[in-house]
């Protein structure tokens, strides 16, 4: 974890160009493409039936998950079950180590992300190659994921093209048709030598114990279909009732998520292969982890995991726009982010994420099932000022019981508007203030301040 803080990262982020023009390009396709497609669909009623059929998984989740894994079993699969990161990650490594396995390919997951599933396979003596194109690229590069659907949507092609030179020892020119060419070859040997695939889920059905993957790249269909062994990592609150509850979340998800009708491929995996089949695993194992996320279960909290990860909430968020994924320090970025992270993961670490708002509302409207993003950000403020020392410095503090002393008085009140409005006219240019004296400077550093209306409401009042 880096001991830079948020205010440290965000500046860092804001003056790096290059990375301002990555988010500008991508983030802008990214919601153009969304309206478009939601506007094809009744979408208000879409996002209310997704909502219901998300609260009523996590409102029963230990009757939907009983059946998801009974039923995985019935399919073939072995069923595990993991508290946390540390037993899931040894699950895994257990698994690999039975089965002799050396080289593992992964799909893309951010669960496997969130518990370091990569570093605790290597410590193991196994390989593990990312195979989703911008996975691999941050593999390559060391970095982390800086959007949920476009993990390396912070570097330029350019910047690709040194990180695969630097790493696969040869020249690449930095076009598109010419790089993508390089990865096919790179990773379809890597599919062919794998001894073991690893996924995580998008949805769970427990009607019949299927893992349901949405892929554009057609890589998941390699690493859970080619690899004599299969694992599914899959988090508790992934579970969907029916497949009519599956439908309206599958209309749903790639409109939200990058513009689309439909992802071009749906992965629908009912156990490992059967008795004449060509394809498939010999051995599926499906590892079911909790890792904090039953501790929200019956908190103010429970909504934030109704989250499909569409990552619809970041592409409005003005905040993730001007600083990126890599500022918030964790695997999980933008409002969901600033949620789910310091919530399972504690505020003690995180403290600064719910802060890292606006509060403008942009992702509560955005989000496909209704998750109030804002008002569970205000609660993570409000228990992270309980017991602690204000995040405010003591001027502000002074600044907000002087302000709560004299709106009580009306006559001060009047006066101090009076002396508001002439003085902010001597700074004014077009009807704003670009520039104010301290500790108004710290607010128009960023932002210009608004000039004080010359007839206030009171006096609007009286006169009706």
């Amino acid at each position: 974890m880096s001991k830079t803080t948020f205010d440290e990262r965000a500046r860092s982020a804001i003056a790096d160009e290059t990375l301002q023009r990555a988010l500008a390009r991508v983030l802008n396709r990214f919601r153009v493409d969304r309206d478009i497609a939601l506007g094809e669909v009744d979408t208000l009623r879409l996002r209310q039936r997704a909502r219901e059929i998300r609260d009523e998984a996590l409102s029963h989740l230990d009757q939907y998950l009983a059946q998801f894994a009974d039923n995985a079993a019935r399919n073939g699969a072995v069923v595990h079950w993991a508290a946390d990161a540390a037993e899931a990650n040894r699950i895994a490594v257990e698994i690999a180590q039975s089965h002799s396995v050396t080289r593992v390919t992964k799909a893309k997951s951010m669960l496997t992300e969130e518990i370091g599933l990569n570093h605790a396979l290597e410590a193991a003596g196994i390989s593990v190659v990312e195979t989703d194109l911008g996975e691999w690229i941050i593999q390559l590069a060391g970095q982390r994921p800086a959007h949920i659907l476009g993990p390396a949507l912070n570097l330029t092609r350019t910047q690709v093209a040194q990180v695969f030179a630097r790493h696969l020892g040869v020249f690449v020119p930095d076009d598109i048709p010419t790089m993508t060419a390089l990865a096919r070859r790179e990773l379809r040997a890597k599919f062919l030598e794998a001894e073991m695939g690893i996924s995580g889920a998008n949805f769970a059905l427990a009607e019949t114990g299927t893992v349901v993957l949405l892929t554009n790249e057609g890589n998941a269909r390699f690493v859970t279909g080619l690899p004599r062994v299969y694992v599914a990592m899959v988090g508790i609150e992934k579970v969907v009732p029916t497949w009519q509850d599956l439908a309206v979340l599958l209309t749903l998800l790639p409109r939200s998520a990058t513009g689309q009708r439909i992802t071009t491929y749906v992965n629908l995996i009912n156990g490992p292969r059967r008795v004449g089949e060509a394809d498939g695993p010999d051995k599926m194992h499906l590892i079911i982890v909790d890792n904090g996320r039953s501790g929200l279960l019956g908190t103010p909290y429970q909504e934030a995991l109704r989250c499909i990860r569409c990552s619809a909430c970041l592409n409005v968020c003005p905040v993730y726009q001007e600083v990126g994924g890599f500022t918030y320090n964790a695997v999980y970025v933008g409002p969901i982010g600033a949620v789910l992270t310091p919530a399972i993961q504690g505020l003690a670490r995180y403290h600064e994420l719910p802060h890292a708002s606006s509060l403008c509302f942009a992702c509560r409207e955005a989000c496909p099932v209704m998750i109030d993003l804002p008002r569970l950000l205000l609660e993570l403020r409000r228990q992270a000022a309980e017991g602690q020392p204000s995040p405010i410095g003591w001027m502000e503090r002074l600044g907000f019981r002087l302000f709560g002393w004299g709106a009580r008085q009306t006559w001060l009140y009047e006066l101090a508007a009076k002396i508001g409005r002439f003085a902010l006219r001597r700074f004014a240019r077009d009807g704003r203030v670009p520039f104010a004296p301290f500790p108004l400077s710290r607010w128009t550093r960023a932002r210009d301040f608004p000039v004080l209306d010359p007839r206030p409401f009171r006096e609007r009042w009286k006169s009706q």
